[in-house]
């Protein structure tokens, strides 16, 4: 099933919607976003994010897309996302769509 403009806008509204500080995964997006597969979120994330904070979006793991690491745990730590070596702790950095 191709994703549709709608997909998009969903994902890009729930992106946007998630605070400094704080970070979702591919996996908790697609949930949120009600896709079946997180790799539509990261299809959408390289292909429409430059506006949106994508350094919040991370691997299930709480790793950084491996392209980009450095820059995007930089810009989570600026943040005061709590940090654990190099992935995020999401226990406590975890953002919970509503």
């Amino acid at each position: 099933m191709p994703t549709s403009d709608a997909d998009i806008e969903r994902v890009r509204e729930l992106v946007a919607a998630i605070p400094p500080g704080r970070v979702a995964t591919y996996g908790d997006i697609a949930a949120a976003a009600g896709l079946s597969t997180p790799r539509t979120v990261g299809w959408i994330m390289r292909t429409d994010s430059a506006d949106l904070p994508w350094h919040r979006v991370l691997r299930a793991d709480g790793s950084p897309a491996s392209h980009l690491a450095q820059r995007q745990l930089r810009l989570l730590a600026e943040e005061g996302c709590p940090l654990a070596g190099d992935r995020v702790d999401l226990r406590r950095a975890r953002f919970v769509f509503p």
